[in-house]
């Protein structure tokens, strides 16, 4: 520890992203990224319509080691000079946790250094106060590939979930429904990007659960509903146009976004 403050190496392998950082970390609201390093894996899963677990646990367990170099590399430290390593522990694809676990208890082994565990849910509620002065408590929507959940922040250990998804995240509505389309995954991206020259208003889906009071939320029925449309448009035309797709994209959209901001409200 030099002036006070900690050299952290951090490690990420939930899903689909290999990831190593390391920060200088003096207080909670006063961290300094001095490196950041993401070897992403799309082009491996953009062939299987989704993330395979298999396939991203080898990809992080071969990624690792030079995520890790490439980092310190960048930050201009040493192994040495770290104070403490931490790594996601969960939640996320099984096979990629323990590809980063067992990879950063092998270098804080070897390097005679502190490990720490992280939920990288509680990375996402705690990420905003390194960049804004946001005091405790606050309210956080969490919004990942495979999460969606209302939390009131009270402390960096201190979360209480108001409610959430009872069944898919958003992320996963995403990917099925570009499947259902015909689009590339990852869904997100080619869904956003399509629904650009779609009209929202085309094709009324689904609101789920909006009837009811609390935080939960739910997102599969949205995939049903736009399989029926699809298939309607299909025996109506012989066929999908790109037109078509661009209005089921953009009311898709449309519908997941007044979901969330309606029980943010």
């Amino acid at each position: 520890m030099a002036d006070g403050k900690l050299l952290v190496l951090g490690l990420e392998s939930s899903c689909d992203d290999t990831a190593a950082a390391v920060l200088r970390v003096s207080t909670e609201t006063d961290t300094e990224i001095l490196s950041s390093v993401v070897s992403g894996q799309t082009d491996l899963h953009k062939d299987f319509g989704g993330v395979v677990p298999e396939i991203a646990a080898r990809a992080h367990a071969e990624m690792l080691d030079l995520c890790v170099e490439q980092a310190l590399d960048q930050a201009c430290v040493n192994l040495e000079d770290v104070d403490l390593i931490g790594v996601t522990s969960g939640p996320g694809l099984i096979g990629g946790v323990l590809s980063g676990v067992m990879s950063a208890k092998a270098i804080a082994m070897g390097a005679q250094k502190p490990l720490v565990g992280v939920n990288h849910l509680a990375g996402h509620a705690l990420t905003p106060r390194m960049t804004d002065a946001i005091e405790y408590p606050y309210l956080m929507l969490v919004i990942s590939g495979g999460h969606c959940q209302f939390l009131i922040v009270k402390g960096t250990n201190q979360f209480v979930r108001l409610g959430g998804t009872i069944d898919d995240a958003p992320g996963e509505a995403f990917d099925k429904t570009a499947r259902l389309l015909g689009l590339p995954q990852p869904g997100g991206p080619s869904i956003d990007a399509t629904a650009r020259d779609g009209d929202p208003t085309k094709f009324t889906l689904p609101r789920p659960l909006l009837d009811r009071e609390g935080c939960d939320m739910s997102f599969s029925g949205l995939k049903t509903a736009v399989l029926r449309v699809r298939d309607e448009i299909v025996r109506e035309k012989g066929g999908l146009h790109q037109s078509d797709v661009n209005d089921i994209a953009a009311s898709f959209q449309r519908a997941i976004s007044a979901v969330l901001v309606e029980k943010t409200r």
